[in-house]
């Protein structure tokens, strides 16, 4: 299985020192002042109008009121953002960077999504999950790593493809591989690595049956090639709670049976692949 590899080209700078005009000049138009309309048609769900945008169904679930029964219907009108997060109104005497803090994005981020404004009243926090039981996911404090441990038990060396280029066998080109491939038996329990709002629980093509959560800070984990999905889009889901279970649905790299496994973080050209290894070991 061959997965798309995004690079992180640039870095923001925040800007509060008096070079704030020029950067205010170089700013893009804010994020709420770009919402596209999309008029739902027959046969479209949820789930394929997001994927047609490039987000997460909780991400048009979170700003379209209508739609956060999880389902839509022929003719309705949709709010689009161009890219995932939520929708925020900022309290009198609160800065953006009260609010980066609370939401735990980095400020000059914030701040450039928002088209550099020195005092917003709305604004649009960027990888933040819209939970159904709250509203917004929140971050608690905590000095806990966001992702941590193992999603097989017992499975943190069995791994028979690891992160990153290789050449397949019989191919003259190296490919790229997105994730790692941990060995277990069909049946075995996936588990998530961390707290967080599934955004997705189908099949998708290659990665078969598939689960992906949206954690705080801007991660996302992919549990791919499962014989069962648990959980449902919107659904908030705790660190060890069991996701799905081991298969070999879709279009596996590794001819035992195994989890395909991905850690990803936001960034501006999307969900950019780590090492999941890092992680797992915290």
């Amino acid at each position: 299985m061959h997965y798309r590899w995004l690079f992180l080209v640039g870095v923001l700078s925040f800007g509060v020192m008096p070079a704030m005009q020029a950067q205010e000049a170089a700013c893009p138009t804010p994020a709420l002042s770009r919402l596209s309309r999309h008029t739902v048609a027959a046969g479209e769900t949820l789930d394929s109008i997001a994927t047609k945008y490039n987000l997460i169904s909780t991400t048009i679930m979170g700003l379209n009121p209508t739609a956060r029964s999880g389902s839509v219907s022929p003719g309705q009108t949709l709010l689009i953002p161009p890219y995932n997060g939520i929708r925020v109104e900022v309290p009198t005497g609160t800065s953006i960077k009260d609010v980066a803090a609370r939401y735990r994005v980095r400020a000059d981020v914030l701040y450039e999504i928002n088209g550099c404004q020195r005092s917003p009243k709305v604004v649009f926090v960027p990888g933040v999950n819209w939970s159904p039981n709250a509203g917004i996911q929140t971050a608690a404090p905590s000095t806990a790593p966001v992702l941590s441990g193992s999603p097989l038990t017992g499975s943190t060396a069995s791994v028979a493809l690891g992160f990153g280029w290789y050449l397949p066998a019989g191919g003259e080109k190296p490919v790229f591989h997105s994730g790692i491939d941990i060995l277990a038996n069909v049946g075995s329990a996936v588990r998530a690595i961390g707290d967080g709002t599934v955004a997705f629980a189908a099949n998708q093509g290659n990665y078969g049956n598939l689960v992906v959560i949206n954690h705080q800070q801007g991660y996302q984990t992919r549990y791919a090639q499962l014989a069962k999905i648990n959980v449902k889009v919107g659904q908030v889901v705790k660190r060890g709670a069991v996701v799905g279970t081991v298969g070999q649905s879709g279009s596996p790299s590794t001819v035992q049976p195994h989890l395909h496994f991905e850690v990803r973080t936001n960034s501006k050209l999307g969900w950019v692949a780590e090492d999941p290894i890092a992680f797992m070991r915290k």
